[in-house]
């Protein structure tokens, strides 16, 4: 029946935990790349570590989760960095309330959460690393359909990265985790080394720049990547 996928996603999201983006996701609204909300504590050990390892553990840190859910990110990094400045931004107002209000249990100043639908608001080169961790993804093309472009497009992908690029200080690490799009796709890859890869989730369909499937899928993806200073 035409339009019953799209009917049975609207039911999806208003009978299970991502309701909360069913009226987001309805309107298109810019900035949501993935509708689903989905994460947990520690989900990325591997690449907190090696953030850690890279940048050290040092009270001037300053860190951004971008399209950081209910948290889970932000709390499982102040474990690995206990005197980072850290901060989240979510483009779904419910989410940044429950960060908040798991925020005022705590003694902390040094956590701050913010709803933003973009980095574009965010210090220029304010930041040590960016964690932009599943957000570049849409649930919904988990079936690889051959072109990603009614979901997701290509150029708002790029320009998210770019404010993304701008928040950070020269030598500044990026993380991207389960992306659609690749980063060293991006006309702004030539200003970052790559610094580490990891095996792509077989579920997660990766797409070029016109939006169609590639073909064969890569098996790694660019998961770290330093800023260039010059």
């Amino acid at each position: 029946m035409p339009g019953s996928t799209h009917l049975i996603t609207l039911y999806r999201f208003a009978k299970g935990t991502d309701a909360r983006y069913a009226s987001l996701w309805r309107r298109a609204l810019p900035g949501l790349f993935q509708p689903f909300a989905t994460t947990r504590m520690d989900r990325y050990p591997t690449l907190f570590l090696f953030a850690l390892a890279t940048l050290g553990n040092d009270p001037s840190t300053r860190l951004l989760s971008f399209g950081c859910s209910t948290g889970e990110e932000v709390f499982s990094l102040r474990r690995y960095f206990p005197q980072a400045v850290i901060r989240g931004i979510d483009i779904n107002p419910r989410n940044i309330a429950r960060c908040r209000a798991r925020l005022s249990r705590l003694t902390d100043d040094r956590l701050s959460f913010a709803v933003a639908a973009s980095a574009a608001g965010e210090e220029a080169g304010g930041y040590d690393a960016v964690f932009a961790m599943a957000v570049f993804r849409h649930g919904e093309l988990g079936d690889f359909p051959p072109l990603c472009s009614h979901l997701l497009r290509f150029d708002a992908f790029e320009q998210a990265l770019a404010e993304l690029a701008v928040c950070l200080k020269p030598g500044g690490l990026l993380f991207l985790r389960h992306a659609n799009c690749r980063f060293t796709d991006t006309r702004l890859a030539n200003s970052f080394d790559l610094l580490l890869e990891a095996p792509r989730h077989p579920a997660t369909p990766i797409y070029g720049r016109d939006e169609r499937l590639l073909a064969p899928q890569p098996a790694l993806e660019g998961v770290a990547f330093r800023k260039r200073v010059s």
